[in-house]
């Protein structure tokens, strides 16, 4: 916790460019690992319109690197799984109310919950109450979840930050205030690849035929997809003369599964499996095709302009469950996909999701140049849209949707 008090936002004395007076206070709440990445780039974001404005809340070493002031770590929020959500919910639960108690007394222009839906959206809407600016800044998946959801989102958020281009409309259509800012990751990818460096940074030859692996970057993902993905490598090395395969592991614990798959993974002679740390950008981009789980890595290799099969499985009564709810409305996955509007990928979820069927898909691209280039142009066409047509990243594009929120003054 930060020394001092909290009093309520009043503002500071002006300077010579900034002659209103009143220098913003903002909260920030970001609820994990990718957040405190999003919202370290948004502090820049806003620190480059407003150098004295105050930048408080919740978040990790990303935010506070950028100058923010942390009332509580992430790492606090950092929750993954449904028992252990069940287990710090007591806990989880009294921090909000500690939050919601301590940011309307502060009374902040404006707060900006950054993902982490389950905790952020029911502070918002407390704040949202008590008369106070709430923004939430990354819609939660609307277009594949009940669109109604939306309708409880706006009882949150005065103004939802989307990074997709077709999100907004969704909103739209119950009143409420949404804007497309582009994607982040769309910025850390450059526009062309450079799959010569990437092959030559792992050690590839320039003409080897390349598969790289990414089978999840949870251990329950890995365990699920690992043996169905490592048996499909095997059949496309038995087709491909020399295949090199890679397999990135983002952490230790996901090595440790990824190696006692390889000990039992019988590879073809002249054909090699390669295990990473870490490196799964270079791994997509010096990669002929990319085979991984459905998720934000699609995304990435979209960014990597690579050719790719996505596959995915969740326990089979979960999927039942979700179904019969329908929870789901729609079965297209592969966010390619879903951003070009029609099956630019294959993409084989659940029942389909078999070595067989994996490794059939697989052997398709390897054996069909030009379908691969196409996949390559329309995944630039789709990083531009990304971008979206305002200049500036999608942290400056954020920034500048929150600043419209603040008082005359501030802006």
């Amino acid at each position: 916790m930060p020394n001092g008090t909290d009093t309520p936002s009043t503002g500071s004395e002006g300077t010579p460019d900034h002659p209103g007076g009143h220098w913003p206070t903002i909260a920030l709440i970001a609820g994990e690992a990718s957040g405190d990445q999003l919202g370290g780039e948004l502090v820049h974001a806003l620190r480059k319109r407003y150098p004295r404005a105050r930048i408080v809340g919740v978040g990790g070493a990303c935010m506070q690197a950028a100058g923010f002031e942390a009332w509580h770590d992430i790492h606090e929020l950092s929750v993954m799984g449904l028992l252990e959500v069940l287990r710090h919910l007591p806990r989880l639960l009294r921090l909000r109310r500690s939050l919601a108690a301590r940011l309307r007394a502060l009374r902040p222009d404006v707060v900006v919950g950054i993902d982490a839906p389950d905790f952020n959206l029911g502070l918002e809407r407390t704040l949202k109450q008590a008369g106070i600016r709430t923004v939430h800044y990354v819609s939660p998946s609307v277009w594949a979840w009940r669109e109604k959801r939306a309708m409880r989102i706006g009882r949150s958020a005065d103004r939802v930050l989307c990074l997709f281009p077709m999100e907004p409309a969704i909103y739209a259509q119950y009143g409420i205030d949404a804007r497309f800012v582009g994607h982040p990751l769309a910025d850390r990818f450059p526009l062309v690849s450079d799959r010569k460096g990437a092959r030559q940074t792992l050690g590839l030859a320039p003409d080897a035929p390349v598969l790289a692996v990414l089978p999840g970057s949870r251990g329950s993902e890995v365990e699920r997809l690992g043996s169905v993905f490592f048996e499909a490598a095997i059949q496309a090395a038995n087709a491909i003369p020399g295949l090199r395969v890679i397999v990135p592991a983002a952490n230790a614990h996901l090595r440790a599964i990824l190696d006692a798959m390889h000990t039992r993974t019988h590879m073809p002679l002249g054909t090699s499996i390669q295990l990473l740390d870490g490196q799964a950008h270079e791994a997509m981009v010096a990669a002929d095709v990319v085979l991984l789980a459905s998720g934000t890595a699609t995304l990435e290799a979209m960014l990597a302009k690579r050719p790719m099969v996505v596959g995915y499985r969740v326990a089979p009564m979960t999927y039942r469950l979700v179904r019969a709810l329908k929870l789901i409305k729609t079965d297209t996955f592969a966010l390619p996909n879903i951003l070009s509007g029609r099956k630019l990928v294959p993409e084989l979820m659940q029942d389909q999701c078999t070595a067989d069927n994996v490794a059939a898909s697989v052997l398709d691209l390897f054996g069909d140049i030009a379908r691969r280039g196409m996949i390559v142009t329309a995944c630039e066409y789709l990083h531009r849209k990304l971008k979206g047509d305002l200049p500036g990243t999608a942290a400056e594009h954020a920034a500048m949707a929150i600043a419209e929120l603040l008082p005359d003054e501030a802006s």
